[in-house]
Order: C-alpha cells, then sequence, then structure tokens
C-alpha cells in the first residue's frame, strides 16, 4: 500500500485555519446562547458525542470550543458530571467575545447600568491621572483619535475604532499600568454599546464635543476638569444608550398596559 501523500505547509496551516474558524464559530453559538439566558447557570451541556452529531462538527472542534467557552468562564468541566454553565459571577464579562455575544440582543437593562457604572469608576479617575502624566506621545494619539472621530463619525467603523483609540490612549496616558491592562474590555465597552446605539436607532447627538472636552482638560494639565468632562462624557453616553431603548421599552409597556402607543 503506497503512503499517504504528505501534505505541503501551507496545505496544513489552511487546515489549521479552517478548525480555528470551527471551533470559533461553534463557541460564538453557545457563548449567545449561555450569555442570553437560553442555557441557564448549573444547566449540563450535551456531551462531547451527542453534540458533535447533532452540530455535524467533530469531537475535537466541539472539544475547542468548550475549552473556550472555559477560558471565559462560561462553563466548567468537571469528571463524570460533564459541562455545566457557570455562575454569571465566573463570568468574564469584559472579555471582548464575551461582550459581543451579550450585545448581539438586547442587553439585561441591570448588566448595562452595571457596565457604565463600571466606566464611571474607572474613566474619569483614568482621566484625571493623565492630565498629570500625559506626555507627547499620548497627546498626539488622542488628537489623532479625536480628528477620526469627527472625520468619520461613529456611524462607520473607522470612527468607532477611532473612539476606542481614544479611550485606549487615555487609558495609557494614565501611567497607571493595572489601569491600562482594562483597555481591551473598556474598549470593547465603548465599542459594543456604541454599535447597540446605531443598531436602535442614529445617534441624536455628536459625541465627540464631549471628548474635546476632555482632551483639553488633559491637554491643559487641569485633574479636575478632566475628571469632570469624563464623568459626563459616560453620563450622556448612557443616556444616549438608555434613549436607543426607549422606543422598544414604550412599546412593551403600552402592549402590557393595552394602550396605543
Amino acid at each position: 500500500m503506497p503512503p499517504a501523500p504528505k501534505t505541503s505547509k501551507a496545505e496544513d496551516a489552511q487546515t489549521r485555519r479552517k478548525s480555528l474558524r470551527i471551533h470559533g464559530a461553534i463557541a460564538r453559538d453557545l457563548g449567545v446562547l449561555i450569555v442570553s439566558g437560553r442555557y441557564k447557570p448549573g444547566e449540563v451541556l450535551n456531551g462531547e458525542v451527542a453534540a458533535s452529531g447533532r452540530l455535524q462538527v467533530s469531537r475535537t472542534a466541539y472539544r475547542e470550543a468548550l475549552r473556550i467557552l472555559a477560558a471565559k468562564g462560561l462553563v466548567e468541566s468537571r469528571p463524570k458530571t460533564g459541562t455545566r454553565v457557570s455562575p454569571r459571577a465566573k463570568w468574564h464579562l469584559l472579555d471582548p467575545d464575551v461582550l459581543s455575544w451579550i450585545f448581539e440582543f438586547e442587553p439585561d437593562e441591570h448588566l448595562l447600568s452595571s457596565l457604565f457604572e463600571l466606566r464611571r469608576l474607572i474613566e474619569p479617575e483614568a482621566a484625571a491621572f493623565a492630565a498629570r502624566r500625559r506626555t507627547t506621545r499620548h497627546l498626539d494619539e488622542l488628537a489623532r483619535a479625536l480628528e477620526g472621530m469627527a472625520t468619520h463619525t461613529l456611524a462607520s467603523e473607522e470612527g468607532r475604532v477611532a473612539d476606542q483609540d481614544f479611550h485606549a490612549a487615555l487609558l495609557d496616558a494614565s501611567g497607571n499600568p493595572f489601569l491600562a491592562t482594562l483597555t481591551s474590555g473598556v474598549g470593547a465597552a465603548v465599542a459594543w454599546t456604541t454599535i447597540f446605539k446605531q443598531r436602535n436607532s442614529p445617534l441624536r447627538r455628536d459625541p465627540v464635543p464631549d471628548h474635546q472636552r476632555v482632551f483639553d482638560a488633559v491637554a491643559a494639565g487641569d485633574a479636575d476638569a478632566a475628571r469632570l468632562a469624563m464623568s459626563e462624557l459616560v453620563d450622556m453616553a448612557f443616556l444616549d444608550t438608555t434613549r436607543s431603548q426607549a422606543p422598544k421599552v414604550r412599546i412593551a409597556r403600552s402592549a402590557a398596559l393595552d394602550v396605543p402607543e
């Protein structure tokens, strides 16, 4: 029997990429079901054999998907008891993937307000630190991000990336390495709340002036003004988000009361 033909490095790489896409897609689908409440904390997921058969994927792909979810705190696997959905307290809520799955649908109101509470705790103080510690490089990065937001607007991908860059530069300018580690989580929160607002209705106001006031205070080295400006920015972002929910809330209330909208 002739030996099996050897595969090239390019073919091996292509196979690996395809495998990553498959188990990444499975992880996303399961993740959405978990964070949306379809699968409850403590619920046992289908066994590896049954699940891979139902999804028509290999057991390896399904197993890798569960490892992704376990790394994000969404599930935990134990011998003999199987894979269970973890309590929400164990979820890595600021993981960019987990946040994106939460915002696939209408997020839980308490979770949404809690996200902005976290931003209120972190970002105003980070802005105050940045006003004292920023360098010329930080100011250049903030200015470029601000220009990108003004040029492209938050209705575009380029504008939203610029918005994330602004907040990332601010955390970096704080000079606190622990705050800087929150960049991906804060950036994802900024991005997904903006996408959520745009999805439901166009933004009713231009948020660039809010960011400009933060920049001006940081550039001036005024910590108190920077703290206040960032607090107002986060508050207005929260107001924009709740306003984007308002039509749905009014419809739900009207239906419950059996009155016309």
